[in-house]
């Protein structure tokens, strides 16, 4: 079916027909009409994702990465894992700028309060999320919200060794769950980054700016190595559940 025809059919859902549904995700009770409502639900987001991912390309000349709809397992996770309603999910669509720093990281978020009149921010440094760290500008757009997540390259990096720590151990480990002693090395990860940004982002000492900006990238090389280091682990687990099914 055209995109076209997806988007009148999920305009005569009402809000509380959404919810409902959610809360079937959410017992784990559905049906293949319910995935069917889903799906249409997760497309109509496409037209604004798209909106928006343009304006950011031709105002910013920056360009976003991510996905225009949150996948159906990602939904019922976190509709089980939060108590919250399908409707009130703000990153059903979403993308991904990153920055060099903390610096970057303001000066983006600026601009894209500036671009967009409808804008909320949720700032994860300070007050992080399970060590995640990250500037989160939710947008309102042609009846939509779409969730712009703005990182630095360290706090990339740090979620991305999550997301594959996460792939090996599961999803817990992400949201509080898992092994402590993983837990524990990520965050302390994320508190050395944020203890580097913060410092950089005052600092005006030339030197001392070129020091943190090399201890940053040794950081940087750490982070990848560790990730290869985890996929490997992750290939290896795989590759050891094929030979035992």
């Amino acid at each position: 079916m055209p995109l076209d025809g997806f988007l009148r059919m999920t305009k005569a859902f009402s809000k509380t027909q959404i919810d409902r549904l959610g809360d079937r995700l959410k017992k784990g009770e559905m049906s293949e009409a319910d995935l069917q409502m889903l799906d249409e639900y997760r497309r109509s987001f496409a037209e604004a994702f798209g909106f928006l991912v343009r304006t950011i390309r031709k105002e910013l000349a920056l360009e976003p990465t991510g996905r225009p709809a949150k996948s159906t397992s990602s939904i019922c996770e976190k509709l089980r894992r939060e108590s919250i309603r399908l409707t009130q999910i703000q990153d059903i669509a979403g993308c991904r700028l990153i920055v060099p720093d903390i610096a970057s990281q303001e000066t983006i978020v600026q601009s894209l309060k500036n671009l967009f009149e409808h804008t909320t921010i949720v700032d994860r440094r300070q007050q992080p999320s399970h060590g995640y760290r990250a500037v989160h500008v939710i947008v309102s757009c042609l009846d939509k919200v779409v969730e712009i997540q703005v990182r630095t390259s360290l706090q990339h990096l740090w979620a991305e060794l999550s997301e594959r720590i996460s792939d090996v151990l599961g999803p817990a480990i992400k949201y509080g769950g898992g092994d402590e002693s993983v837990r524990e090395v990520l965050t302390g990860f994320s508190s050395s980054i944020i203890t580097i940004e913060s410092t950089q982002a005052r600092l005006q000492n030339l030197e001392v700016q070129r020091e943190l900006i090399s201890l940053k990238q040794r950081i940087s090389d750490k982070f990848r190595e560790t990730i290869k280091l985890v996929e490997g682990l992750k290939r290896s687990k795989d590759k050891s559940n094929d030979i035992s099914h």
